[in-house]
């Protein structure tokens, strides 16, 4: 037995060696396997993380995901190219949330496992964005609608249709734009978020009770009332693009609808104003007024309506500035004169052309034009008419002087526009009269006739301008203070060419019949040059032909 012994001990050693070899290589591939926070063989975006801790991963990702952060997303919107920048929708990698999702799993020896990254998008912006670029006729869905003719409500009813998926087309971004891919969204089709039973039941169960009797409002030891259509005016049914209807309370459109019942309780506020205080732009505060609470009304008003009669509600004033605030005046930078201009006149105060551009000058003394903003002489004024205070004065109608009411409103229009012109602003519309007055710079005047011919321009410095405008028995002043930011604007006249003679019309006597001792028509140039840090930095061509203005005699030519 002791002789047969020392090889079988050889063998059992032999066995046990080879078995730990095994096991301790075992054991060495288990931990390269492992090793790390990522298991080997995983990759994102063809990053390969395996065996990496966390911190290194998402170094690692952070800096191979590197210049595609700003790349834009490339989107095919239903055969359409469209561009987008990630920070416009939201749209990101998120390297912690990748990192984690990459540590799940299990590790492979042989091959590899993709790990899809982890985006964040706003899909409310991505919509908001696509529909902008969305052609609208391309969009079928009918959506609901829900209005009120008078007091009856009236429904539009949906109806299925093309249009877009908010939810794919976000997953076709998120896929596509790390990938550096373009994301395909194509139309299809939809519908309406509020089916025809629910705009049933809306207007069942909230719009026809809203306006079947008014509603109580007790304020401050008062009391006002909502009128029906009142309420109608103020609920409003709004449908969002994916046809979702939703009731809600338009305050500014149920105040101004019950404007005479909230001012029982309230007192309004007192704009802020600019003012000429000694030759100088001064800032008087405005005053706040006592006004209804209205974001606490719209939801509390909202909520009774579907209650019978009587209804009652409490409400609170609350103290509010009007939207002119002395610091929104201030930020203006209405500060100093950029221009000022004034035209002459005959015939004394009391005529009633004289009249009718003192009428114009006050209307538009103490307008404020914000930066970015265009400023209308129409659109400021409203139509010029006996109601407003205007009267009968020779105007041009088919190239003839006739009465007209509000005769005169060119010569203070020629007159502001001149001082728009010399305040360096951008000219949007205007037009020379067909016949020249000498009263007036030649090319460099315009003439106005409600609605068709009108005066606008464009305010394009940072700054607010103030007009001030004046006016004595024989002229008109228009001056414009602002923030100066222009050496100086000149104008720089060519000669005049292609002159006509007038010829002489004789007209049918009457009250629509003004002589006038003609003048002769011409074509002239004028160029507006503006100055800045002492260089020229614009030189605009303002080009006009004058008509001859014919010589009208008032009665038959002499056989």
């Amino acid at each position: 037995m002791t002789e047969d012994s020392t090889p079988l001990n050889r063998k059992r050693i032999i066995v046990v060696g080879t078995v730990a070899a095994v096991l301790i290589a075992a054991a060495g591939v288990t931990a390269w396997v492992y090793g790390g926070d990522v298991p080997r063989g995983t990759r994102v975006l063809g990053l390969d993380l395996g065996g990496k801790s966390r911190s290194e991963a998402e170094r690692a990702l952070a800096e191979g995901f590197g210049a595609k952060v700003s790349a834009p997303a490339k989107i095919d919107l239903d055969g359409e190219p469209v561009t987008l920048q990630p920070a416009e929708i939201g749209l990101s990698l998120d390297v912690t949330r990748t990192v984690s999702k990459a540590m799940k799993g299990h590790p492979t020896i042989v091959g590899e496992r993709s790990v899809d990254p982890v985006m964040q998008l706003d899909r409310a912006k991505l919509e908001t964005a696509l529909r902008d670029q969305l052609d609208p006729e391309k969009v079928t869905l009918k959506k609901p609608a829900l209005t009120y003719a008078g007091l009856k409500p009236e429904l539009t009813y949906p109806a299925p249709g093309e249009g877009l998926d908010p939810a794919q087309a976000a997953t076709a971004v998120s896929t596509a734009w790390p990938l550096g891919e373009t994301a395909k969204v194509p139309l299809v089709q939809v519908a309406a978020t509020t089916d025809a039973a629910q705009l049933d039941a809306l207007a069942k169960d909230l719009a026809e009770p809203a306006v079947a009797a008014p509603v109580t409002i007790n304020v401050a030891g008062k009391s006002f009332t909502l009128t029906p259509a009142a309420i109608a005016k103020g609920l409003i049914f709004r449908s969002d693009d994916a046809g979702l209807l939703t009731p809600t309370i338009d305050a500014k459109k149920l105040h101004t609808a019950a404007a005479k019942e909230f001012a029982k309780v309230e007192k309004a506020p007192t704009e802020a104003a600019i003012k000429l205080v000694k030759g100088k732009p001064k800032i008087s505060a405005g005053t706040p007024g006592d006004l209804v609470d209205l974001t606490a009304l719209a939801p509390a008003l909202l909520a009774v309506l579907r209650d019978p009669a009587p209804r009652e509600l409490d409400a609170t004033l609350s103290k509010q500035d009007s939207d002119v605030t002395a610091a929104s005046l201030t930020k203006l930078g209405v500060k100093e004169k950029v221009s000022t201009f004034t035209t002459n006149f005959t015939g004394g105060a009391s005529s009633p052309r004289s009249q009718n551009i003192m009428t114009v000058a006050r209307a538009v003394d103490g307008a404020v034009v914000q930066p970015g903003a265009t400023f209308s002489l129409n659109g400021h004024t409203g139509e010029r008419d006996y109601a407003a205070g205007y009267q009968d004065a020779p105007v041009i109608v088919g190239g003839k002087l006739e009465p007209g009411v509000g005769g005169g409103a060119s010569q203070f229009t020629t007159t502001l526009f001149n001082a728009a012109y010399y305040a360096g602003l951008q000219d949007v519309e205007h037009k020379p009269h067909s016949f020249y007055f000498s009263r007036y710079p030649a090319v460099i005047e315009s003439t106005i006739f409600y609605p068709t011919l009108d005066l606008k321009f464009k305010n394009t410095t940072p700054y607010g301008i103030f007009v001030d405008t004046s006016y004595t028995s024989s002229s008109v002043t228009v001056t414009m203070w602002s923030t100066k930011i222009y050496d100086s604007v000149k104008t720089v006249y060519g000669p005049r060419r292609n002159t006509t003679s007038p010829p002489t019309v004789h007209r049918e006597p009457g009250p629509k019949c003004i002589t006038s001792s003609g003048l002769p028509g011409f074509t002239q140039d004028a160029w507006r040059v503006i100055r800045k840090d002492g260089k020229e930095i614009e030189r605009k061509k303002f080009t006009w032909r004058y008509d001859p203005e014919p010589r009208f005699i008032c009665g038959e030519e002499p056989e």
